[in-house]
C-alpha cells in the first residue's frame, strides 16, 4: 500500500446529476436527463482557477469524478474538462484518473472514449447481484447488464472496481456469500463492499426502511472479510478490499490526511487546515463558488484519526492519541500495538467497534 510518507495530492469533481435518485443514496444528486454541459464547465474552471491559486503548484497524484453519476457526461465535455485539469496543474506521471459509472449509464463505446482522454480506473456501481433486490435499491439495471458492462469494461480499463451494498433487509448470510462469490468470479482486484446505511432524508429514511439487525450486520462483515481474504483480496479499509497495490489512491488520500481539492456543488477539500465546501445547489454553487474556513489543529488532528483508523492494516501514529484510550482498546483486543509502541492498528473487532475506539482513543 501507499506509504504514508509519500504526498498524496487528489481532485474531485463532483457530477451532480444521475438518471434517477436511489432510495438509498443521500448524496448530492438530481435526476436530470440533458443537463447543460456548458454551465457546469463554467463553474468548474472557476473552481479549478480559484483553488490552483492556493496550491502552490502540488503534483496531482489522482482525480476522481464522482457524483451523481459522471459517466453521463458527454465525451466532448470531459475532453474539454481534462484539457483544463492538464493546463492549470501538473500531473504525476502515474496519476490515477477514475470515473464512477452505473451499468445503465454507459456503453462500450463510451468507455473506450473517456479512456483515451485519460481515465484509467472506472468505478461501476453494481449494488446488487440478485434483480429483485436491484429493484429494492432503486438501481436500473438488470445482473445481466451490470455483468455484460464489466466484461467489457475489463478490456477497455487497466484498473476496474465495482460496488456492492450488503447488509439488505432480510438478506441472508448464505444470499450474501452466493453474491460475493459471483463477484469475484468476475477476477476483478478491487471491491467497495458497503453495509446499507439509512439516512433520515432519503426515500428510505422517509419509508423507515430498517437494514439487517446489529447481530446479522456483524456476522456478514465477519463472512465479507473471511471470504475476501481467502481469495486474496483483503480489506484495507472498512469497505474496500483490493489485491496488493491496486488500492485507490485518490480514496487513500482522504484517508492518509492528503490534501484534496473538491470542486463542483457540494464537494469538500482540504488543504492543510484550510477546510473548502461548495453549497448543495447547482444554482447557488455557480453563484457563490467555493467557501473556505480555517480549521484547528485539534480539528485537524480528530478528522485524522477518524479517517486514518478506517484503515483496516495500516499503523496510525500513538502521537497524540490518548494513552488511556489506548490502553483500554488494547485490552478489549480492539488494537495492536507495534513492537516499539508508537503506531496502533484496528483488529477486526475493533474495525468492527470503530465508533467507540474513536471515541475511545482520542484525547
Amino acid at each position: 500500500m501507499q506509504s504514508r510518507q509519500k504526498p498524496l495530492f487528489g481532485l474531485y469533481l463532483h457530477w451532480p446529476y444521475c438518471l434517477s435518485k436511489c432510495p438509498y443514496c443521500d448524496f448530492f444528486s438530481h435526476p436530470c436527463q440533458a443537463p447543460n454541459e456548458d454551465i457546469l464547465l463554467a463553474g468548474y474552471l472557476r473552481d479549478l482557477k480559484q483553488m490552483a491559486n492556493l496550491t502552490d503548484n502540488h503534483r496531482l497524484t489522482s482525480i476522481f469524478f464522482g457524483g451523481g453519476t459522471p459517466s453521463l457526461m458527454s465525451p466532448a465535455f470531459m475532453e474539454k474538462i481534462m484539457h483544463s485539469i492538464t493546463t492549470i496543474f501538473t500531473l504525476s506521471d502515474d496519476i490515477e484518473i477514475t470515473l464512477e459509472a452505473n451499468p445503465d449509464a454507459i456503453t462500450k463505446e463510451k468507455m473506450t472514449a473517456f479512456k483515451n482522454l485519460g481515465i484509467n480506473r472506472l468505478s461501476i456501481g453494481v449494488q446488487a447481484l440478485n434483480d429483485t433486490d436491484l429493484k429494492f435499491l432503486g438501481r436500473r439495471h438488470s445482473v445481466q447488464t451490470a455483468l455484460n458492462r464489466i466484461e467489457e469494461a475489463k478490456n477497455i480499463f487497466p484498473k476496474l472496481n465495482m460496488d456492492l451494498i450488503y447488509a439488505r433487509p432480510n438478506q441472508t448470510l448464505k444470499a450474501w456469500e452466493t453474491e460475493l462469490q459471483t463477484a469475484l468470479s468476475l477476477g476483478l482486484s478491487h471491491y467497495s463492499l458497503y453495509q446499507l446505511t439509512i439516512e433520515e432524508n432519503t426515500v428510505f429514511g422517509q419509508k423507515n426502511i430498517s437494514p439487517a439487525d446489529e447481530k446479522t450486520a456483524e456476522q456478514l462483515y465477519r463472512l465479507t472479510d473471511s471470504i475476501m481474504n481467502e481469495a486474496g483480496i483483503p480489506s484495507y479499509e472498512v469497505s474496500n478490499y483490493a489485491r496488493h497495490g491496486e488500492e485507490s489512491r485518490h480514496n487513500l488520500t482522504y484517508w492518509m490526511g492528503g490534501d484534496y481539492i473538491g470542486i463542483g456543488p457540494a464537494a469538500h477539500g482540504r488543504l492543510g487546515l484550510m477546510a473548502t465546501e461548495s453549497e448543495h445547489s447547482v444554482d447557488k454553487w455557480l453563484k457563490n463558488g467555493i467557501m473556505s474556513e480555517q480549521l484547528t489543529p485539534d480539528e485537524k488532528f480528530e478528522e485524522q484519526v477518524l479517517m486514518g483508523l478506517r484503515l483496516t492494516h495500516t499503523p496510525f501514529p500513538i502521537k497524540g492519541l490518548s494513552p488511556k484510550g489506548i490502553q483500554k482498546a488494547r485490552q478489549l483486543g480492539w488494537i495492536t500495538l507495534s513492537d516499539d509502541d508508537s503506531t496502533i492498528t484496528p483488529t477486526l473487532n475493533g474495525t468492527l467497534m470503530l465508533n467507540e475506539l474513536i471515541i475511545m482513543v482520542l484525547p
